[in-house]
Order: structure tokens, then sequence, then C-alpha cells
């Protein structure tokens, strides 16, 4: 009788979580959710343009602006209806974050759980963590209680962090996910399996292979910085130092004070830009269900 009276609430307890489970997977992938993942596609999009354009700028000495995805939401709220612009990006890296922790959790892409797929659904992770660290300057620069961002932004992101309980630990576990996202990235990109997420009766096998080409060179561009931002982290975390850290404006620099540097800069520059198109082309054609 003991038995059975303790195997029922557990029984039930399994029941009423493999039900839960259930709702979550069938909200993560309704129509409502497709619709705000395109929409997070399309800022990622507009963003990485952005960046590239800036890094050219900086490059040139006609920009100050950091390029990095929060100096390209503060060289947004510069163009007429920036309010307007704001809420749409707003909205845009919300739904981009949810859609990461679901990649990464949920495992839509079916990446399972061995090495290749664990590190794949590490990067989705920290692409969520990323854009959610924007939500609350974009609000800000909305209700104007932001202004702009300073070239040290990471720098204080980094230093707050490393004051709390572990900090340090933190900061280089980060450090040393973004390396292994980055180097996945340059591995994703060269591997000749890359992306097919396609709907293949939107785009034809010529139009495909030109946005898969593009996927390639952007996540590569994308995947060397991540590496080197990274690497900063792991730096800052050893020599318990914030002012080591450097972001996506940091990583470019470096490249940019290497020999040839200038033309380091215009090519993952370049790659940045053609990820921002590609990830529009995602907004439009990809599929998100398997």
């Amino acid at each position: 009788m003991a038995k059975a009276t303790i195997a029922k609430p557990i029984k039930d307890l399994k029941k009423n979580g493999e039900k839960a489970v259930q709702e979550v997977k069938q909200a993560a992938t309704s129509p409502l959710m497709d619709r705000l993942t395109r929409l997070g596609y399309a800022v990622k999009g507009f963003l990485y343009v952005a960046i590239g354009f800036i890094a050219i700028a900086s490059a040139l000495g006609q920009s100050t602006t950091p390029a990095d995805q929060l100096g390209a939401i503060v060289e947004f709220s510069k163009f007429p209806f920036a309010q307007v612009i704001l809420w749409v990006i707003l909205l845009g890296l919300i739904s981009y974050s949810l859609w990461g922790v679901i990649r990464a959790i949920l495992d839509p892409f079916h990446k399972g759980t061995k090495l290749h797929g664990l590190l794949e659904r590490m990067g989705y992770l920290i692409s969520a963590i990323t854009y959610a660290t924007f939500v609350w300057p974009t609000y800000q620069l909305i209700i104007g209680a932001r202004e702009g961002t300073g070239a040290n932004a990471t720098v204080e992101m980094v230093s707050q962090v490393m004051n709390m309980p572990m900090g340090r630990l933190l900061v280089g576990g980060f450090g040393i996910s973004a390396i292994l996202a980055g180097l996945y990235q340059i591995y994703a990109g060269l591997k000749p399996d890359f992306e097919q997420r396609f709907k293949p009766y939107t785009l034809t096998p010529e139009q495909i292979t030109i946005a898969r080409r593009m996927g390639r060179f952007g996540t590569v561009a994308r995947g060397i910085v991540f590496s080197i931002a990274g690497g900063f982290l792991v730096l800052a975390a050893y020599q318990a130092n914030p002012g080591q850290a450097r972001g996506f404006d940091g990583a470019l620099d470096f490249l940019a004070d290497q020999p040839y540097g200038i033309w380091l800069l215009a090519i993952v520059a370049a790659g940045f830009i053609v990820f921002g198109l590609y990830s529009f082309i995602g907004a439009a054609w990809f599929k998100f269900k398997r």
C-alpha cells in the first residue's frame, strides 16, 4: 500500500513534467515564434551590416563609433524615426536571444550530444546571452536614459562581473566558451555540408549555392573575431585585469594592428557585411523545423 501511495505522485509528476516539456516545444515551434525568429534574424542582419561599415569607416578615420553591436544600435538611434527603429531592434534582440536558448536547450536542429553538436549548441547559448546583454542598453536609448556608447563598455561589463563571487572564473569560462564557439564557427564555415536549412522550394539551386558561399565567408569572419575576443577575456581573467578585455571593436582593432592589418580588417569587415546579408536571407528563407 505504501509503495502504491508513493508511486502515484511520482508517476503524476513525471506525466505533468512530460506534458509541460511538450507544451514548451509546441510554443517554441509555433507560427508566432517563427515570425519572431525571422524578425530576430533580420535585426541581426542589420546590425552586422552596420558593424562592417562602421569598422571600415573607423579604419579610414571617419568614425569613432565602436564597431560592435551596441555601436551599431547607437548609430541606428540617430536615424529618422529612431524610436520606431529602436523598438523593432529591441523586439528582434529579445526574439533572437530566446531563439538561441531554444536552439541550445530544446535542440530543434537535432545537433545531439556528441562533441561537435554540444559545441554548436554552446555557441547558440553564447549568442543568446550576448544578444540579451544589448536589450537593456537599447531600452535605455528608447527612453532617453542613454545617449551613446563608450569605447570601454566591454571593460566596464567585465569589471562588474569580476566583482561578483567567482567573477574571474565566470569571465574566464565565458572567454574559453567564446574561443571554442569561434573556432567551431570557422570549422562550420569551411566544412562541406555548411547550412542545410534553406527551404528548397523557395530558392533555385544556384541561389542556394550563392547564399551558402555568403554564409561561409561571413561565418568564418565572425568566428575569427569571436576567438580573438574570447582570448582577451581569458587574458583579463588570468591577470585579474578587466582592462585587458576586448569585445568585437577591440578584436577588430587588434587585427588592424597586425602586419597588413588594414587588409585583414577590410576582409573581416566585408565578411560581417556579407554575414548580415546572409542573415536577411535566413529571415526570409530558413526553415526552423526538422
